[in-house]
């Protein structure tokens, strides 16, 4: 069983190894989180090349040597060699470094999740490593559910949220007042993309819900 948890990885050093389909969707999902991306592989998909040629990621075409883990905060092995990465997963251990060796769960800290983003919402889908089908599987379904208008959403939420901790003190009230927005028509009228008439609306549900707190 493993622990859920995200990890800010914005400005921090993580070093992917190889240079395959594989290396290039955890090299793309880590430039989403802001990290500082330095991919080594002899062979690399066109998109990486591109990468680096747009001076997005560090790009070294060799092999993995010792010492290419060196004051990383993350390391992804996405090399189809058993002892390139058996001889990662070791420089990470002793540099107390988490890594995760794609396939082989023997060799992981953690596990890779199927991802879903909508802006600041991210939902972590894992199967504990034996069913990546049926995690992807689930984040289609999920993704038809979660529209862009749950990213508009989180967007309102947080330029109002300041007014809300200040205009409403009591925590059990102010958890009241988030499910009333999120109970309401507001996500209706961003699907609509109309996210003038949401903003006034959730404007109105929190004048209403700050006055009746008033006057009780």
């Amino acid at each position: 069983m493993f622990y859920p948890i995200y990890l800010n990885l914005k400005g921090k050093r993580v070093v992917v190894i190889g240079g395959g389909e594989v290396a290039e969707r955890k090299t793309e999902s880590l430039l989403d989180t802001g990290a500082s991306v330095t991919v080594i592989g002899p062979d690399v998909t066109p998109r990486l090349a591109s990468l680096a040629n747009a001076k997005r990621i560090e790009l070294h075409r060799r092999g993995y040597v010792p010492g290419d883990c060196k004051e990383a905060a993350l390391v992804l092995s996405a090399t189809d060699d058993p002892e390139v990465s058996r001889a990662v997963w070791e420089e990470a251990k002793a540099g107390d470094i988490l890594v995760n060796t794609a396939d082989v769960p023997a060799l992981c800290d953690f596990i890779m999740p199927a991802v879903i983003r909508r802006g600041e919402l991210t939902i972590a889908i894992s199967t504990g490593g034996t069913s990546p089908a049926l995690a992807s599987r689930l984040k289609e379904e999920l993704s038809h559910v979660l529209g862009p208008e749950y990213e508009l959403l989180l967007e309102l939420l947080a330029r109002v949220r300041p007014e809300i901790q200040q205009r409403i003190q009591d925590e059990r009230a102010r958890k009241a007042l988030h499910y009333r927005i999120l109970d309401s028509d507001v996500i209706a009228l961003l699907q609509k993309n109309d996210s003038d008439a949401a903003a006034r609306r959730l404007r109105e549900i929190i004048e209403d819900f700050a006055c009746h707190e008033r006057t009780t």
